[in-house]
C-alpha cells in the first residue's frame, strides 16, 4: 500500500477501494471549519471581557469569517477543478491552520477579526473541496449516501461546536477554541494525502477569472450589507455596499450570460430542481442559523448555563440530524426529493413554531422538542438538496458545484443571523423598556441593558453589587440612624437588581417567542414556493434523461 495516493481518480477503472476512509477526512475537514463558527457562540462572552469588545467589534469578529468565505467560494472552486481539488483541500487546511495559530495569539479585537477572515480564506478552499473531491471519488449509485453522511457531519459540527468550546473554556481561555482547529487541521491533511486520491477536470479549459472576480465583488459587498445594514444602520457603508453588491451581480450574470466558458452557466437556475434544491438551502439554514444565534444565548444568559452545560444541551440536536439523515437515505429513493425536502421544511417552520411558546418562565425542557424537530428537518431536507445541486453539474464543474451549494448555505445563514438577529435586539429593547417603566433606572443604564441580554444581565449585577456595598458600610457604621438609611437603601437596590435581572429575562424570552414567529413564517413560506419549485419524481426522472451530460470515466 502506496503511503501518497497518486492515483487520480479519474483515471480509476474500479470504485476506489478506500473511499469511505477518504469521505471520513473529507467529513473531518468540513467538521473543523463548520464548528469554527458555532464553537465561538459559548466562547464569546469570555472573549468579550477579556478583549473588551463593544457589541460591534464582537459582531465583526463573527462574521469577519464569512465574507471571506462566501464571496471566495466560487472562484476557488473553479479554480480547484482545473488545477487540483486535494491540492484546494490541502492548501485551505493550511491557511485554517494558519489562521486559527494566528487567532489564539490574538490581544486585541483587530487581530481576532484578522485571523478569523484568513480562517474564512481558508474555509473557503475546503468547502467546495471536499463535496467535490466526494463527488469524484464516489460512483454515482453511492454519491447520494456519502452526501447524507457529509449533511450529517455539518449538522453534528452545529451542536458539537459549543460542546468542545465549553469542554475547553472550563480549563482553558477563550484562545484555546481556536488552537484545538490546529492538530484537526494537521490530521486532515496527513488524511488527505493517505486517503484521498487527486482530482482535477479532465477537459477544463481556462478559468473565467474575471466572471470568478465579478463574484467575488457582488458576493461580498452583498454580505457585508447583509451584516453592516440591520446591526449598524443604513448609514454610507451599508448603502454603498449595497449598489456595488446589485451592480456587482447585474455585470456578473451579463458576462456569464455571454461567456464560452463562464465559471458558473447562469442559465442552471432556470432548472426547476436546481433552483429549487438553492432556495431550500439557503432558507433552512436562515432558520437554523438564525435560531441557532439566540437559543446559545438564551441558554446561556436567561438559564444560567455555563458553557460545557450549554453545549451538552445542544445534543439532542446532532443526534435527531443522524436519524432524519437516515431517514432521507431510505425515503427519497422511494418518494422523490421533492416530499422529503418539503416535509423537512415543514419540521423546521414547526420547530420554530414550537418556540413562540416561550417565556420568561421557560425551562431547558421547553427546548428539547424543538431542538429534535430542527435535528429531524435539517437530516430530511438538506442531503437531497445537495445531492441535486452536485448532480446539475459535469464531472469538470465539481468543484463549482460544491461552492453554488455552499454560497447558498453561507448566504442564507448570514441573513438568518443579520435579519432574525436585528429582529431579536430589537424586540428585546423594546421590552425591555416597557418591562422597566417607573423603575427609576437612569436612561444610561437602561440604554446599555437594551444593548444585548448579556449587557442587561451585566446592568443587573452592577445594581446588586452596589446594594452589597451599601450593606457592608451599614454593617461597619456605628451610627445608627445612617446605618438603617444604608440598609434600607441597600434592600432598595437589591430589590431592585431582582426586578432588573427578572426583566432582562423575561424581555429576552418575549423576543425569543416573537422572533420565531417571524422565522417561522419566513421558512413557512418559503416552504411553499421550494414545494411548487420542485419537480415530482416521475418528472425529475425525465429531466434527468433529457439533460443528462455523457458521464466521464471519473463518474464510473
Amino acid at each position: 500500500m502506496r503511503l501518497v495516493m497518486t492515483e487520480p481518480a479519474e483515471r480509476m477503472e474500479r470504485p476506489y477501494a478506500r473511499r469511505w476512509w477518504a469521505l471520513l477526512v473529507l467529513c473531518l475537514s468540513l467538521l473543523i471549519i463548520v464548528m469554527a463558527n458555532t464553537a465561538l457562540t459559548v466562547a464569546a462572552p469570555a472573549m468579550t471581557e477579556d478583549l473588551g469588545l463593544s457589541s460591534a467589534d464582537l459582531q465583526w469578529v463573527i462574521d469577519g469569517y464569512t465574507v471571506p468565505y462566501a464571496a471566495l467560494m466560487l472562484l476557488l472552486g473553479a479554480i480547484g477543478d482545473k488545477y487540483s481539488r486535494r491540492g484546494a483541500l490541502v492548501l485551505g487546511l493550511v491557511v485554517f491552520g494558519a489562521g486559527a495559530v494566528f487567532g489564539y495569539l490574538a490581544d486585541s479585537s483587530t487581530t481576532v477579526i484578522a485571523a478569523r477572515a484568513v480562517m474564512g480564506a481558508g474555509a473557503a478552499m475546503i468547502m467546495p473541496a471536499t463535496l467535490s473531491l466526494l463527488a469524484a471519488t464516489f460512483p454515482r449509485a453511492e454519491r447520494a449516501k456519502a452526501i447524507t453522511l457529509w449533511t450529517a457531519t455539518a449538522g453534528l459540527a452545529i451542536a458539537a461546536g459549543p460542546l468542545v468550546a465549553g469542554a475547553l473554556l472550563e480549563r482553558h481561555g477563550w484562545s484555546s477554541t481556536f488552537l484545538i482547529n490546529v492538530p484537526v487541521a494537521a490530521l486532515a491533511m496527513v488524511g488527505a494525502f493517505v486517503l484521498v486520491p487527486p482530482s482535477k477536470a479532465g477537459h477544463r479549459e481556462r478559468v473565467d477569472y474575471v466572471g470568478g472576480l465579478l463574484s467575488v465583488v457582488w458576493i461580498g459587498a452583498l454580505v457585508y450589507m447583509i451584516i453592516e445594514g440591520p446591526h449598524f444602520g443604513w448609514g454610507t457603508k451599508a448603502i454603498t455596499a449595497a449598489v456595488v453588491a446589485g451592480a456587482g451581480l447585474v455585470a456578473f450574470v451579463l458576462w456569464e450570460l455571454r461567456h464560452p466558458r463562464p465559471v458558473l452557466d447562469v442559465r442552471r437556475f432556470t432548472d426547476r430542481r436546481f433552483a429549487g434544491s438553492n432556495l431550500a438551502v439557503a432558507l433552512f439554514f436562515l432558520a437554523v442559523f438564525g435560531a441557532f444565534y439566540y437559543l446559545t444565548q438564551h441558554l446561556q444568559f436567561v438559564l444560567g448555563y455555563d458553557a460545557l452545560d450549554t453545549g451538552l444541551r445542544m445534543l439532542p440536536l446532532a443526534g435527531a440530524v443522524f436519524v432524519g439523515s437516515a431517514l432521507t437515505g431510505y425515503l427519497t429513493p422511494r418518494v422523490g426529493m421533492k416530499w422529503t425536502v418539503t416535509a423537512g421544511m415543514v419540521g423546521g417552520t414547526a420547530a420554530l413554531a414550537l418556540l413562540t411558546r416561550v417565556d420568561g418562565g421557560s425551562s431547558y425542557g421547553d427546548f428539547v422538542a424543538p431542538l429534535i424537530v430542527l435535528g429531524l428537518a435539517i437530516g430530511l431536507a438538506l442531503s437531497p438538496c445537495t445531492d441535486a445541486i452536485m448532480g446539475a453539474f459535469p464531472e469538470s464543474e465539481l468543484g463549482v458545484g460544491g461552492a453554488v451549494n455552499d454560497t447558498s448555505l453561507e448566504l442564507g445563514g448570514s441573513l438568518g443571523i443579520a435579519i432574525l438577529g436585528s429582529l431579536l435586539a430589537t424586540s428585546y429593547s423594546g421590552h425591555l423598556s416597557d418591562a422597566t417603566t417607573g423603575s427609576k433606572l437612569p436612561a444610561s443604564a437602561l440604554e446599555t441593558a437594551q444593548d444585548s441580554v448579556g449587557a442587561g444581565y451585566a446592568v443587573a449585577r452592577g445594581i446588586g453589587d452596589k446594594a452589597r456595598q451599601l450593606a457592608e458600610q451599614a454593617a461597619h457604621t456605628s451610627d445608627p440612624q445612617a446605618a438603617e438609611r444604608l440598609r434600607a437603601q441597600a434592600e432598595q437596590l437589591g430589590g431592585g437588581a431582582r426586578r432588573m435581572a427578572d426583566a432582562v429575562g423575561s424581555s429576552f424570552a418575549d423576543a425569543v417567542a416573537h422572533t420565531s414567529v417571524v422565522g417561522a413564517v419566513i421558512l413557512g413560506v418559503g416552504t411553499v414556493v421550494v414545494a411548487l419549485l420542485l419537480p415530482r419524481k416521475g418528472e425529475q426522472a425525465a429531466e434527468s434523461v433529457e439533460e443528462r451530460e455523457p458521464e466521464t470515466a471519473g463518474s464510473r
